[in-house]
């Protein structure tokens, strides 16, 4: 059974930085296609970024382009979500996920039924 714990989180002025961490037990981090996502009061949960198992390929959403940027560490079985330049509509609790693919698969996914595993999820809020 895979578990992610998240942190990092917290409450922040407009502008400032955070990193979110994922620190994954129970399975085989390398093999994973990582995501994080998000979901604000009376909204879906939607895909911040993504990336796939392979460290060159990654996704990031538009309303967070150029401001947030995914990564992981394998070593540590860990990825981060460094956000940069946040913003009050950044307020949300954030999730991270994984999916377990084959080494011949290069994708990265960006639905949240595309992932097998969740964490408890961090909030994030973000004040003007």
């Amino acid at each position: 059974q895979v578990q992610l714990v998240e942190s990092g989180g917290g409450l922040v002025q407009a502008g400032v930085s955070l990193r979110l961490s994922c620190a994954a037990s129970g399975g085989t981090f390398s093999s994973y296609a990582l995501g994080w996502f998000r979901q604000a009061p009376g909204k879906e949960r939607e895909i911040v970024a993504a990336m796939s198992r392979y460290n060159g390929n990654t996704y990031t959403a538009d309303s967070v382009q150029g401001r947030f940027t995914i990564s992981r560490d394998n070593a540590k079985n860990t990825v981060y979500l460094q956000m940069n330049s946040l913003r009050p509509e950044d307020t949300a609790v954030y999730y991270c996920a994984v999916k377990s693919i084959p080494i011949y698969r290069f994708s990265y996914y960006t639905r949240v039924s595309d992932y097998d595993y969740w964490g408890q999820g961090t909030q994030v809020t973000v004040s003007s």
